[in-house]
């Protein structure tokens, strides 16, 4: 079977475009012996340089967040609260700065791995199963991705998006985003509705439309 990363064209899609097109795709990655993780992509949320505060670009370009500033189709990896690494998809134009968070991801390939990645073997619990993707900084732990990801190239071989299942319209939502404290109020959240790997179901404000 022939898995084709998507190309760098899909990246340059409208920011909202991009976020909205990303569920379903496949997240994807191959380890140092070949195995593969793969994972369905259940929910996103945009950030814009330009009017959005909660945005690591939004001041500009720094040395923690250059990668968001280059082209797109890159991953952009951050540190957070001292303890996690989150992903995002660079979108856009060069020098636009948005990216596209990775919020939660339904495992397909490779799970055991992911659950030795978060908790240091296999299990059975059903609570560690079901939370092992279903979070931003639980799904970079599950795919073993940290600060040295920061910049890899999703059009290469290592990590990367591959095309999977076209969600319905009707079948996304799109609600506040969740987990920040500045610019909480756009409906920039999207995620596959009634999906049990969402992060966070009843959390932020839902839009219709």
């Amino acid at each position: 079977m022939i898995h084709t990363p998507l190309p760098r064209s899909f990246y340059k899609q409208n920011l909202h475009t991009l976020a909205t097109r990303l569920l379903g795709s496949l997240f994807v990655r191959v380890l140092d012996d070949g195995r593969r993780l793969s994972a369905r992509i259940v929910e996103v949320e945009a950030y814009a340089q330009k009017d959005d505060p909660s945005a690591h670009s939004y001041n500009g370009q720094t040395p923690r967040n250059e990668v968001m500033f280059g082209a797109p189709g890159y991953l952009y990896v951050y540190f957070t609260y001292g303890m996690h690494f989150c992903c995002n998809v660079v979108a856009g134009e060069i020098g636009q700065g948005n990216a596209v968070l990775i919020r939660a991801l339904e495992p397909i390939e490779g799970i055991e791995d992911m659950l030795v990645h978060r908790y240091g073997d296999v299990t059975s619990d059903h609570k560690k199963i079901s939370n092992v993707t279903n979070g931003p900084a639980k799904l970079c732990n599950a795919f073993g991705i940290g600060r040295s990801e920061n910049g890899t190239d999703l059009c290469q071989n290592k990590i990367w998006i591959e095309a999977g299942d076209k969600i319905p319209k009707n079948m996304i939502g799109r609600s506040t985003r969740i987990g920040i404290n500045q610019g909480k109020d756009l409906p920039w959240r999207y995620f596959i509705k009634d999906n049990s790997w969402v992060s966070k179901p009843d959390k932020g404000i839902k839009y219709f439309g």
